[in-house]
């Protein structure tokens, strides 16, 4: 029997990484089905070990590029206010007498 779980991503990443994994997993169990008696658990193993690889490779690069757009996000809102505080700080100059 077949047995269903729902999920919820909250992030984009979060989703990005269920998806993989979801992926990963159907792909070994397709590999250990196709692999030859005897050689079941090496495919497997370096199958697992690429897959692994990329895998954490992704959710690293995911989770720093999340955090990359946020610092990004908040230079320009402290970017902006600076704008917005300057316009209106500067005097006028006095005329020379």
């Amino acid at each position: 029997m077949e047995e269903r779980t729902t999920l919820v991503a909250e992030t984009p990443l979060q989703r990005l990484m269920m998806e993989k994994a979801l992926a990963m997993a159907q792909e070994l169990e397709r590999a250990g089905t196709a692999a030859a008696d005897g050689h079941v658990l090496d495919e497997l193993e370096t199958l697992a070990m690429a897959r692994g690889r990329d895998f954490t490779r992704g959710a690293l690069e995911g989770a720093l590029q999340g955090h990359v757009d946020a610092l990004e996000k908040k230079l320009r809102r402290a970017a902006a206010a600076d704008v917005a505080n300057d316009s209106g700080t500067k005097g006028r100059r006095r005329e020379r007498s």
